[in-house]
C-alpha cells in the first residue's frame, strides 16, 4: 500500500498521532529509530500564540536535525487567527506539513468552541479550513485534519465533515473512530472508517482508533477500505510499534514480544534524549509517565512501579533498571494492555447556545466564534 501527503510518500501508510506531552523532539526520534520514513507529527500547538510569539511555543515546534516531514498540528477556532498562523510558518520555511486538530474531546477545549465541537458548526469548520489551505498552498505545504464521528452516538458528523474537508482541498482526513462523548471508552467503532471512506471519493482516508498490535493495523484496512492509519496510545511505552507496522503492512513476519532488556535499553535511551532536550530536572519529571506505559505487561511488581514514578534523575532511573531481570518476558496479551485515557464516556461540554435552536438532526451553519476560543492551554487531539 502507499499513502501520499503532499510531495511526501511515507515508507508504510502509518502516521503517529500528536499526542499533547508526549510526542516532542525525542519521542519522535525513538520511534525514528525502529521506522524512519514515517509520517510522525508533533505536539499540539495553539495557533494564537504561534501568530504572537512565546519561548515555550517556539520550543515546542522545533524538530530534530535531519527531521522530515517536519510535521505539526494545529489548534484554533478562529479562521483569521488560525490563517496567519498557518502562513507564519510556512514563511519562515519551518514546517512541511501541518494537521488540523477538529477531534480533541478535553472539556476545556469543546466549551470554548474548538477541537471536536467545530465540526458541528460546518461553516465555521470551512471557514478555519480555507484560511489554512489557502495560507499554505502558495508554499506547497500541505493540510491535513483529524476529527471524530461527532459530539454524540446519536448525532453523527464525520461523513460531512470528510465532505467539507475534501471541498476545502485538504490533503488527507484522520477519523478517531469515537465520539467525543463516548471520549476513550469502550471500542473505536471502524463501520464509521469504512462509511467516511466511501463518502468521500479519491481523498485519503487514514483510521484511529484501538491499535494496539501491527495485526491490528491490517485488519482495519482490510475490513474499512482504509487508506492507512493513525496510532495514537498504542505507542505509549512502545515505539518499536511503527517497525513492526512497516513490517506488518509490508508483508514481513513481525518481530516476537520484546525482552523487557530490550525494553529497558529503549527507556534509557529515551530517557536520555528527553534530559538533552529539557534539562534533567524536567526530562525526569517528565519521563514518570513513560515509566508506566514502558513497564505495562511486564512483571516487574508494584514497589518496582512505585520507585518509577517518583524518579528524580537519570542516575535514579539506572539503578532502577539494574535490579531488574532483563530475561522477563511481557505477559499473555500484554501488548493489549490499553495506555494512556481509558476514561468515558463523558458529558459534552460546549459553549452556551451553541447547539441552541438547533435539532441534532440537522448540521449547524453558524460560522460566529466564542470570545474566548483560543484561550485555553489544550491536550492534543
Amino acid at each position: 500500500m502507499t499513502l501520499k501527503i503532499g510531495q511526501f510518500e511515507p515508507s508504510a501508510p502509518v502516521v503517529l498521532a500528536p499526542m499533547a506531552g508526549v510526542t516532542n523532539a525525542p519521542f519522535r526520534e525513538m520511534c525514528r529509530r525502529f521506522a524512519p520514513g514515517l509520517i510522525y507529527v508533533n505536539e499540539m500547538v495553539m495557533a494564537t500564540p504561534v501568530v504572537h510569539g512565546n519561548d515555550k511555543t517556539d520550543r515546542m515546534i522545533s524538530f530534530g536535525p535531519g527531521e522530515h516531514p517536519r510535521s505539526l498540528q494545529l489548534y484554533g477556532s478562529d479562521p483569521e487567527i488560525m490563517g496567519k498562523a498557518v502562513a507564519k510558518l510556512c514563511d519562515a520555511g519551518r514546517v512541511d506539513h501541518i494537521d488540523l486538530n477538529f477531534g480533541c474531546p478535553a472539556a476545556k477545549v469543546t466549551r470554548r468552541g474548538g477541537g471536536a465541537a467545530v465540526p458541528a458548526r460546518p461553516e465555521l469548520l470551512r471557514a478555519i479550513l480555507r484560511a489554512a489551505v489557502g495560507n499554505a498552498s502558495p508554499y506547497g505545504v500541505p493540510v491535513t485534519a483529524k476529527f471524530r464521528m461527532g459530539l454524540f452516538d446519536d448525532w453523527l458528523t464525520h461523513v460531512r465533515t470528510g465532505e467539507v474537508c475534501a471541498e476545502e482541498g485538504v490533503a488527507a482526513i484522520a477519523l478517531h473512530a469515537r465520539t467525543v462523548q463516548q471520549h476513550y471508552s469502550g471500542e473505536a467503532q471502524w463501520e464509521a472508517i469504512a462509511e467516511l471512506k466511501g463518502a468521500v471519493g479519491e481523498i485519503p482516508v487514514l483510521g484511529n482508533g484501538d491499535i494496539w498490535e501491527a495485526k491490528d493495523a491490517v485488519r482495519m484496512i482490510a475490513e474499512t477500505g482504509c487508506d492507512g492509519v493513525v496510532i495514537g496510545r498504542g505507542c505509549l511505552g512502545r515505539p518499536w510499534l511503527f517497525g513492526d507496522l512497516v513490517d506488518a503492512l509490508s508483508g514481513r513476519p513481525v518481530r516476537p514480544s520484546r525482552s523487557l532488556g530490550e525494553v529497558m535499553a529503549v527507556m534509557l535511551d529515551h530517557a536520555r534524549l528527553l534530559a538533552g532536550h529539557l534539562g534533567e530536572n524536567h526530562a525526569m519529571r517528565d519521563f514518570r509517565k513513560h515509566t508506566g506505559w514502558y513497564m505495562s505487561g511486564y512483571p516487574v511488581g508494584p514497589e518496582a512501579r512505585r520507585r518509577f514514578s517518583m524518579i528524580k534523575s537519570l542516575m535514579e532511573l539506572e539503578d532502577l533498571l539494574a535490579d531488574l531481570d532483563p530475561k522477563a518476558e511481557i505477559v499473555e496479551d500484554g501488548e493489549r494492555i490499553k495506555r494512556g485515557h481509558t476514561n468515558g464516556p463523558v458529558k459534552v461540554s460546549l459553549p452556551e447556545g451553541w447547539l441552541d435552536g438547533h435539532r441534532r438532526e440537522q448540521l449547524l451553519g453558524d460560522v460566529d466564534v466564542p470570545d474566548d476560543a483560543d484561550v485555553a492551554a489544550v491536550s492534543g487531539g
